[in-house]
């Protein structure tokens, strides 16, 4: 007998918690709402023209139109320049040719609204500046009242000293943040010196004329010409012959010579 009614009151007591609990959690409700209105937008474009001066990989060095020389490093290879209708990388640009910047600046000024409203139930308030607030996950949180903040009592405005412990209020509050939203867009465009015309290198270096070994290759007269390593045949050998033949009779001569001085002693 005395187990059942334990085991009543035991549910009597978890019935009245859950009850509580949920008339707390309609007490305290905080929503937030935020919204972004733009206002006009204003362009303002910066053209800034130069020469380019050399081209070393993904790094262009352009003369600018005031004189100074300028370095832009690390240029990405989708980068194109429009030269005479043609998109052109960085490492096509060729030196002497005249490249225009345009940079358009769009600047958007934007306000982001932000609305807080809460409910909840007073546990406590210190007019005019602070109020404590039980909330719906049971647990107090303080706010700061701003100066002239009315709050919402049964259908009824009333101030921070209209505020008693145990009233079920409602505050809303508005917040307004400037901002400023900036976009910029490049276009880059080339042109080349008169006459000259657009020349897109492919392919490996040509090997130097005149090289021992190399091969000349003529594809407009479709023949190939092989260069030999041999040098050119540009004397006969006849002098060779004379000058040995004169030896021969110079050394006749003495034999002869020395045979005549041998009699005359013996």
């Amino acid at each position: 007998m005395n187990s059942r009614s334990v085991t009543k009151k035991s549910l009597i007591i978890v019935a009245g918690t859950a009850c509580f609990t949920v008339a707390v959690l309609t007490f305290a409700q905080v929503q937030t709402q935020t919204t972004k209105t733009s206002g006009a937008t204003t362009r303002q474009v910066t053209i800034e023209s130069g020469e380019v001066v050399a081209v070393e990989g993904n790094d262009l060095f352009v003369k600018m139109s005031d004189g100074t020389l300028r370095d832009f490093p690390n240029i990405p290879a989708s980068a194109t320049v429009d030269v005479d209708g043609k998109q052109l990388s960085v490492s096509q640009l060729q030196p002497g040719m005249k490249l225009q910047r345009a940079t358009v600046t769009a600047t958007t000024p934007q306000v982001v609204t932000t609305v807080e409203t809460v409910t909840g139930k007073v546990w406590h308030v210190q007019p005019p500046s602070m109020v404590i607030l039980t909330l719906e996950n049971n647990e107090n949180q303080q706010f700061k009242i701003p100066k002239g903040q009315k709050f919402t009592v049964n259908g009824t405005e009333t101030d921070a000293w209209g505020l008693k412990k145990g009233m079920v209020v409602s505050a809303t509050r508005v917040t307004e943040t400037p901002l400023t939203s900036v976009s910029q867009s490049q276009h880059v465009t080339g042109t080349l010196p008169a006459g000259q015309p657009v020349l897109i290198v492919k392919g490996g270096p040509t090997p130097a004329p005149g090289a021992e070994g190399s091969v000349a290759t003529s594809h407009e007269a479709g023949t190939t010409t092989t260069a030999s390593a041999e040098l050119p045949k540009t004397a006969s050998g006849w002098p060779l012959v004379g000058i040995l033949g004169l030896l021969l009779i110079c050394a006749s001569f003495g034999m002869a010579l020395l045979r005549k001085r041998l009699v005359l002693r013996g």
